[in-house]
């Protein structure tokens, strides 16, 4: 299949931006070359090639910073990927691919998603997953953020609420629309022009929730806000997009997940980021506070028994491993939730307050939580 990747027009062409462009583009090109030259080496003195990569899952690699998030730490355990192991061989062959693929992306000053680079090879690759993990290795091997490499993400996060912005291509997005959400753009950094008279931002954990709330106008009918859904665990671009807007509208953070071990954990990437932190600085937002759904309040607005459900094993190992995450040391609040729900054994979904009443949700939960000052 020919290579089909876009080329990003309409670039800020003045000189400090040309400059600093070249810049990061010549680092990159650096770094890469640079790893291709100790392959030679390797291969000159008639070694087998080794690459090695921070250990992007262990939490032992990561340092917390209270005004940061999580940060990828200088001394992380690392992974060899060898050439000359049968195990690894493969791996090595799709980070050389891949590398290879980038280098021509910066050097031509061209843009691609990690799916055109799976579709321009899928024999090679096998599956789309195989590249959106060799992407992240490489990124953080090289500790450069996946955009400065030219690759982008496609989004799967929607936004919608009172805000007008500027596309890298001088497209106009208008997300006020009350009926049809609009998909968080794949190049967040090139986004300018920010127009918005919002007085928050609220995140929504689940996609169902924010279908509901746009469905019923929220936006609108209690004071201007924006409303963003990872769907989810937060893909790159949602979180990029949350600290977009709080860098340039300054306006509070909220976030709405379920009283659950995973709805928690989402909150937190949003906040503090994920083990793979060495870019926290562009993708946490420290001052995300949690509005909902508290565990108290199940207890307080007495959320009927039958819509609560049990904590599975899982739900218990994973509330474990929250309790011993760095950044909850400073945040007691946050922590007598999360013991509140360890001592009930008891979860709820943001939906199990439809059984107090069908819209207590939109009419009375969030307007009161809101004026009230219901968060922590």
């Amino acid at each position: 299949m020919s290579e089909q990747f876009v080329e990003i027009d309409n670039f800020d062409l003045s000189p400090r931006f040309i400059w600093s462009f070249l810049m990061f583009s010549q680092e990159v090109l650096i770094l890469i070359e640079k790893v291709i030259l100790e392959i030679v080496t390797s291969l000159s003195k008639d070694e087998a090639p080794v690459l090695v990569l921070p250990n992007r899952s262990s939490w032992a690699n990561v340092s917390f910073d209270n005004a940061v998030g999580l940060q990828m730490t200088s001394g992380s355990s690392v992974t060899t990927v060898r050439s000359n192991c049968s195990s690894s061989v493969t791996k090595f062959g799709h980070i050389l691919k891949v590398l290879s693929t980038i280098y021509k992306l910066v050097q031509s000053n061209v843009y691609a998603t990690k799916r055109d680079i799976y579709y321009n090879d899928t024999q090679l690759f096998g599956s789309q997953r195989t590249v959106d993990s060799i992407v992240d290795d490489i990124s953080c091997m090289l500790k450069v953020p996946r955009r400065r490499l030219h690759v982008l993400a496609t989004s799967k996060g929607f936004i919608s609420g009172d805000l007008c912005y500027l596309e890298e291509d001088s497209t106009k997005v208008d997300c006020h629309s009350n009926s049809t959400a609009t998909p968080v753009s794949s190049n967040v950094g090139g986004i300018r022009n920010i127009v918005s008279s919002a007085k928050f931002v609220l995140i929504v954990e689940k996609d169902a929730t924010f279908q509901k709330l746009l469905d019923y106008d929220f936006c609108t009918k209690l004071c201007p806000c924006i409303m963003i859904t990872g769907k989810g665990v937060p893909d790159v671009n949602s979180r990029l997009m949350v600290r977009k807007l709080w860098d340039t509208l300054h306006i509070p953070i909220f976030a709405l997940v379920d009283a659950d071990p995973y709805g928690i954990e989402i909150m937190c990437i949003y906040k503090y980021g994920s083990a793979m932190s060495f870019e926290a600085h562009s993708l946490t937002v420290p001052s995300v506070m949690w509005l909902g759904l508290l565990p108290s309040d199940l207890q307080r607005l007495r959320v009927p028994e039958d819509a609560l459900i049990p904590l599975t094993q899982r739900d218990q190992n994973k509330l474990t491993s929250l309790l011993k995450r760095p950044y909850l040391a400073c945040q007691p609040a946050w922590q007598r939730e999360m013991e509140m729900m360890q001592r009930s054994k008891v979860k709820a979904e943001i939906q199990s307050l439809a059984s107090i009443a069908p819209d207590f949700l939109s009419r009375v939960y969030l307007p009161n939580k809101l004026r009230y000052g219901g968060w922590i």
